[in-house]
This record gives C-alpha cells, structure tokens and sequence, in this order.
C-alpha cells in the first residue's frame, strides 16, 4: 500500500509538511493504522516517531509521544534526538575512545568529555530509504558508510516498525558489515502517556516497574563507573511498581550526577537475547499503560530532566520532566569495559535486537 494521502488522521499531522528534499533525499511522513483505527505517525529523517495515538480508560484518543509536527521542527528542534533512532552507538563512549584489533578510534566529543549517540551527524539526523508494507508496517533502510563519524566498516541496516491490532508498536533492528565493527542501536522515544498537551503534565506521578535487579552507576559525566550496583535499597529500585516523583529528587549522589534518572539498567534474563518483559509505567489519570518487552540487555532510563519547555507537534510544548525514555541497548560504554555484553559485530554476523511497546488501559 502507498503512503496514505488522507490529512484527516487522528494525529492531525499532514504528510506535505513534512516532504522537502534534504542531500538529493526526499523526506516523508508515513502513518501506520491498525484495525481499530489507532495510529502511529514515522519520518523517514531519523526515523521520528511524530505520533502515537492511543486511547485512554474514558476511550478519549490522545497523542503519547513528544514530536514535531514540520520537516522544519525536525531538522531544528531544541532536542535532536526527540523521539529518534540513535546509531551507531547509543548512550556514551568514555572520551569518544575504543580499541578495535589493536587499533584505537577516536570518535567526536559531542557530550562534554564524551561520545553520545552516534556523534555529530547521528543516525537520527539521516534521511532513511523508506517502504511502507501495508497500512500497519514500515521499513527504513540506509548504508552507514566506512567511517562515518569515525567508526569502522560499512554498516548496512534496516528498522521495521508495526503497529500491530493490540496496540503494540514493534521496532526491530536488522544491521551486517563488512568490517568488525561496534553497534548499538536504539530508540530515543519520549513517551507522555497522559498525552501531549500545552503544556504536557509531569511524569512524577505516573507508576514505573522495571524488571532488573542491578543498575549501571556513572561518573558526573554520566560515564559507568564499571561497577554493576544492586537497586535494593537505592532511589533505583523499580521492582515494585513506584511514582517517578518519589525518589527522583533524592538526597543521592547518583540522582544529582543524573539530574533525576538517567541510567542504565541491568534487565534481568533467562537467557541471552530472549523477548522478555522489561519495564511497565501507568498514568493513573489517563489510566493509559505502556509495557516494553526487548531482547536487550540493558534499558537507560531517562525522565525527561533536560526538557526545557519548547514546542513541539501541535502546539505542544514540553516541559522538565514531561516524558520518559526506556531506551533498550547494550550498556553504555561497553567497548571499554569487556566484561559488559559484546557489542562487536563482525563480516557474516547479523546484528539483530527487537523492542516492544504494548499500549494499553488499567483494567
């Protein structure tokens, strides 16, 4: 099926506002709807999610993601990687440095001392190669060439995402090279289950469960420490589902290094690579509930504490700590620390990582 033409979708956004031309590229907006009509609004620049339109328990529709509503916004916005894929690398190298074969690369330092999400031109600010396949699912595609901002080999990669009839949004990652290579990929989505609004309500009393027992501290500069920290008895402790407001101003140093959470978590596993329940966070108001499911090893959890209030799609203005980020990846850092789970990726291997978002109400 061809991208839809219709300007009435739910989300109100309208597919010639995001059509330029941008390096000999076209960029696009693709809607992807289910058979109960809900909708998940994509661009084909950085793969941004733009709109996820949901029901709440009154059945009243509301939009659940921070994005923008132009081209111009995307390419723009205060925040670059609001609701965007994230490559090569997700989350921070510590001063942008790795050994690979005896061989040391120097990556750009666009985070303080460190290396964030990709580098200076991330994977979310690339124009994707995109097929819609039907009304529910969308292939983004494009070639990472050797070198690109400083990492080695050419790195071929695909993202699928469907909107399936649950109201699931399913991201799955397919990427080879030709060259051994470092990846980790991910998504940067800003979830507001209360729905984005002008402004968008804090998160500090929606409910979150996350499914780990260990968590990753950092250095001020949001660098792991090395160390693989039990929750018990930190501000970190999800196992019991718990308000973000309750600790995330707590009198600790991890919570100050973080500005509230900003951290990576040790998902617990049966086995390496399993789909497997990750985190769940409930607006009690709304009564919407989102619940993640990854293969991942690991999940940052980052409450939105450097939104600053800027608008977004529709009006919509997001202030501190309006959205919450459960970013599946490998752990941050990884290429420096070998006893985390490789993030190599060698000629003939298929990186492959598959995350989930299930949209649903309390019952």
């Amino acid at each position: 099926m061809a991208n839809t033409t219709e300007t009435v979708n739910l989300c109100g956004l309208k597919r010639e506002n995001f059509q330029a031309t941008i390096n000999g590229k076209k960029t696009d907006l693709y809607i992807l709807r289910n058979r109960k009509g809900f909708e998940v609004a994509i661009s084909n620049y950085g793969g941004a999610i733009c709109a996820i339109m949901v029901p709440g328990k009154d059945g009243k529709v509301a939009n659940v993601i921070q994005g923008h509503d132009s081209i111009e916004q995307l390419t723009s916005g205060n925040e670059p990687y609001l609701s965007t894929l994230i490559g090569r690398w997700g989350n921070r190298i510590c001063k942008g440095q790795f050994i690979l074969n005896g061989k040391e690369y120097q990556l750009a330092l666009n985070d303080g001392p460190n290396h964030l999400h990709g580098g200076s031109v991330g994977f979310n600010a690339k124009v994707w190669d995109a097929r819609q396949m039907g009304p529910r699912s969308l292939a983004l595609h494009r070639i990472s060439s050797y070198g690109e901002e400083g990492f080695t080999g050419e790195l071929d990669v695909t993202v699928e995402f469907t909107f399936t009839d649950n109201n699931e949004l399913v991201i799955e990652y397919l990427a080879t090279t030709n060259k051994k290579t470092i990846v980790n990929l991910t998504h940067h989505a800003f979830f507001s289950l209360a729905g984005t609004a002008d402004p968008t309500p804090s998160i500090d009393d929606q409910i979150c469960e996350i499914n780990a027992d260990f968590y990753l501290p950092t250095d001020a500069t949001a660098i792991p420490t090395g160390e693989i920290l039990k929750v018990e008895g930190t501000p970190f402790d999800f196992r019991k589902p718990k308000a973000f407001g309750q600790d995330i101003n707590a009198d600790h140093e991890q919570i100050k290094f973080g500005h509230g959470f900003d951290h990576n978590y040790v998902l617990n596993k049966q086995e390496e690579g399993e789909l497997s329940f990750a985190a769940k966070v409930t607006d009690p108001k709304s009564g919407r509930t989102m619940e993640v499911y990854t293969t991942e090893p690991g999940l940052q959890l980052y409450t939105g504490n450097f939104l600053s209030g800027y608008k977004g799609a529709n009006g919509c203005t997001f202030p501190h700590r309006s959205a919450v980020c459960f970013e599946a990846q490998h752990f941050p850092d990884s290429p420096n620390r070998p006893y985390f789970p490789s993030v190599v990726l060698n000629p003939g291997q298929r990186y492959k990582q598959k995350t989930v978002y299930r949209f649903g109400v309390v019952e």
